[in-house]
């Protein structure tokens, strides 16, 4: 009875074994950076002390004063916007490009892989490229609007705060819509061609498949799509670090950057750790707001 017990146990633990290398990496590349930035955030920690030295227990102090910064309102408040503003466009052009390649015709899959380079590029080459474009004094843009006779007179884009932000977005949602396409693309090619043969027979049209058949059956890929393209959105640095380091004025200034500039910009460790912890708490919201409506969705 033991003997068999043992060869169980030892059978059990044999699986688990495999699961050893993935579990320990976790611990130490995900679970605990998160609990020492946790720890981080109750504690006064600037450049003398980080390494050695103590640190003073200060509770949520660093929460109060990072809420209570008014750089903290402005960073949300261009957050929202740049998300916002680059999931609307990228969904709507991503839905675009995937209706049309649903089709099939002569270059199609040649074109899809075209389309993908503005996904597989590093984004320090692209946000380099679009400050070029974007240039006020030899950028590309400028150049045509003005010989179109739309402009008379550069304009600055990325070091004027009234186009800065409006600039960030457009280059974002360059880089978003190949990940949109390639999301709503597998979500069509999935849809039973049964029912749009049947509601052809019935008399619909093309603006009534797509309304009444294409979009109700598009909600699960489109909340898949929405999720994962506001984390990604709102967590965006690289980019704004590239283009405009947050500036003119703070202008361009987001959540995740902030962040880093109180951590190693001014060396307020704590107060950039609480940034980050609040910035994990707001993702973490959004995520049960995306499992809320999956939910809705199965019920119904």
């Amino acid at each position: 009875m033991r003997q068999k017990m043992f060869k169980r146990i030892l059978n059990i633990s044999k699986d688990y074994t495999f699961l050893l290398p993935a579990g320990l990496f976790l611990l130490v590349f995900l679970v605990y950076p998160i609990l020492f930035n946790i720890n981080l955030s109750f504690r006064d920690v600037d450049i003398s002390n980080l390494i050695e030295g103590e640190r003073q227990l200060v509770g949520l102090t660093n929460y109060i004063t990072v809420l209570k910064d008014p750089l903290f309102l402005k960073a949300l408040i261009n957050s929202v916007l740049f998300t916002l503003g680059t999931i609307i466009f990228s969904t709507g052009i991503g839905f675009a490009f995937a209706l049309y390649f649903n089709k099939s015709f002569p270059g199609s899959k040649w074109m899809r892989s075209v389309l993908l380079i503005a996904w597989m590029t590093p984004i320090i080459i692209i946000g380099t490229i679009f400050r070029w474009i974007l240039s006020g004094e030899n950028g590309i843009i400028n150049d045509i609007l003005m010989n179109i006779g739309f402009i008379s007179d550069p304009i600055y884009w990325l070091t004027d705060t009234k186009t800065a932000l409006l600039s960030i977005i457009i280059t974002n949602i360059w880089i978003s819509i190949p990940f949109s396409m390639v999301i709503l693309l597998s979500g069509l090619q999935a849809l039973p061609s049964t029912i749009y043969e049947a509601v052809k027979i019935d008399g619909a049209n093309r603006f009534q498949q797509f309304f009444h058949i294409t979009l109700p059956l598009m909600k699960p890929t489109l909340l898949v799509l929405l999720m994962l393209g506001v984390i990604f959105t709102f967590k965006v640095f690289d980019l704004i670090y590239i283009m405009t380091a947050g500036g003119p004025a703070d202008a361009t200034q987001v959540i995740p950057f902030l962040a880093y500039q109180l951590s190693f910009g001014m060396y307020r460790f704590g107060e950039g750790a609480a940034l980050s912890n609040i910035s994990f708490v707001l993702i973490g919201l959004i995520a049960l707001v995306y499992l809320y409506f999956i939910r809705r969705e199965e019920v119904m």
